[in-house]
């Protein structure tokens, strides 16, 4: 899918979650979310202030003056808890807001901008329109973290093409010894005919599985339903995800 469409799928998918967060009540925004040592409230806070920290790389593109994605971790962490009490509604409408200005920012960015190199949080550089993917994970995958019935079922069809193929060539990229127990593992989407050699060897254990099965068990989002092993055995764990991109 080309860059520029993801935004009306980013529209989309926020208007999702603050659907979401409206079957919600306060005392559900204080309940445990999928994420370990995270409620809901966390969660939510994280979808705002991820907003304004990509939207931090898009205006550091746009002027030439390098804006770290986060001041910090430190600070990072301060501003999810500082978020997490709040209300249902001022949980959503905070999602809401962000994520409209993240949009407005990237609609307004000139051309010649969607190139020039920025920097994650973690210090890997990539250009300008990468930051419309990494908005997409984030949207999708912490929509699941809510832990309110949205799951990988429910996941737009783009999105899983789009990350699926791309979390396949990540983690191939990976050196050997940072892919966790999926070492020596081949990994084959049957429906869309994608598949990663984590170092496999003929005769040696595969993984397969729907597209959404296997993104959804990459992601760490699901426990591996749907996802088949020969030789018979436990799934093994996925490395945290998603993983440092390649190929720009």
């Amino acid at each position: 899918m080309d860059w520029r469409e993801v935004i009306d799928e980013l529209e989309a998918g926020v208007e999702r979650i603050v659907g979401t967060l409206s079957g919600l009540g306060d005392q559900d925004m204080r309940a445990p979310s999928g994420l370990p040592g995270w409620s809901r409230g966390h969660v939510a806070t994280h979808i705002a202030r991820n907003a304004d920290s990509l939207w931090n790389l898009l205006e550091s593109a746009r002027t030439g003056v390098e804006i770290p994605q986060y001041p910090s971790l430190d600070a990072r962490n301060a501003d999810l808890d500082a978020g997490a009490g709040r209300s249902r509604d001022e949980l959503a409408e905070d999602v809401r807001a962000t994520a409209a200005r993240f949009v407005e920012a990237a609609r307004a960015l000139p051309e010649e901008t969607w190139n020039v190199p920025v920097k994650s949080m973690l210090g890997w550089p990539h250009p300008a329109w990468y930051t419309l993917y990494r908005r997409w994970h984030e949207v999708e995958a912490h929509h699941v973290d809510l832990a309110a019935g949205y799951g990988p079922a429910d996941w737009p069809e783009p999105y899983v093409r789009w990350a699926l193929g791309s979390t396949l060539t990540d983690i191939a990229a990976l050196p050997e010894g940072r892919r966790g127990e999926l070492d020596g593992l081949r990994i084959t989407a049957t429906d869309y005919g994608e598949s990663a050699d984590l170092g496999w060897t003929p005769g040696g254990p595969e993984a397969s599985g729907s597209g959404r099965a296997l993104l959804g068990w990459l992601s760490g989002r699901s426990d591996g339903v749907g996802v088949s092993l020969r030789p018979d055995g436990p799934l093994p764990v996925p490395p945290p995800w998603p993983h440092e991109p390649t190929g720009f």
